[in-house]
């Protein structure tokens, strides 16, 4: 009987679905990060009788007989809505407010792109994230400096003794044609593909770009209610699936015992 493995992707797509909603629900408390959300898609049909066929006579059916195969996920994505703000009054935590990502040069090398804005300054003033990935373009604070102060659109001032007040760098941020289509490297680091479409850098507020809060970090955007009741639908989901392979089974058992 194919109802078995039909059922059997059934419970496949579902663990998939509590894994995500797992993962989405250990991170509500994860600055600047981001729900994911599965699609998923029927498999393909076992045509048994074409639509259209013959049935003689001239004359064609109007409908046909196809039996399904099951679901699969077709994808899995990071939905990009705006997440709370959190107000922490540290001088170099940065919130996006809007469209864009920090520039950020990874340990490897590479340049990674984050909505995570919480960042610090090294032994020599360099503004960096935790994990060592430094701001790009880089700025560094100078250490006699003081009230640092940051501009909606990203201009980055400080009190320097005896000089006054002075332009220590400016914030850049980058977009992408299609956010969904960025490749998820954890640490809240994400690397462009072909999907995502190349990088496009703007100035803070400029041509649609989102600005920035100082003193501000913006939260996971992980709704708890709307997960715990995809987490119920979900456990539900599963179950009726074990059952139908229960039904299965006890269908099969009958027709084993026919004497």
């Amino acid at each position: 009987m194919k109802a078995l493995s039909t059922a059997a992707t059934g419970l496949e797509a579902q663990q998939a679905n509590i894994e995500r909603i797992s993962n989405d629900i250990a991170n509500v408390n994860t600055d600047g990060y981001k729900r994911s959300r599965n699609e998923f898609q029927d498999l393909m049909y076992e045509t048994i009788k074409e639509p259209g066929g013959s049935l003689g006579a001239g004359t064609q059916s109007p409908v046909g007989i196809q039996r399904g195969l099951g679901v699969k996920v077709g994808a899995t994505h990071k939905i990009f809505e705006q997440g709370p703000a959190r107000m922490t009054y540290h001088p170099y935590d940065f919130m996006i407010e809007g469209t864009g990502f920090f520039p950020v040069q990874m340990l490897n090398g590479e340049i990674g792109y984050t909505r995570t804005g919480s960042f610090h300054i090294d032994a020599q003033g360099r503004i960096q994230q935790t994990n060592g990935a430094q701001l790009i373009p880089a700025i560094t604070i100078p250490t006699n400096a003081l009230n640092v102060t940051v501009s909606q659109g990203g201009e980055v001032k400080a009190q320097l003794p005896g000089q006054g007040e002075a332009i220590l760098g400016q914030l850049q941020l980058i977009r992408f044609p299609n956010e969904q289509g960025l490749l998820a490297l954890g640490d809240g680091i994400y690397k462009p593909t072909l999907a995502s479409g190349a990088p496009q850098q703007t100035l803070p507020g400029e041509n649609g770009m989102g600005t920035i809060q100082q003193g501000a970090l913006e939260g996971s955007n992980v709704n708890v209610a709307n997960s715990m009741v995809e987490m119920i639908t979900t456990q539900r989901g599963y179950e009726m699936g074990t059952k139908v392979m229960g039904v299965v089974d006890q269908m099969l058992g009958a027709t084993a015992n026919i004497k």
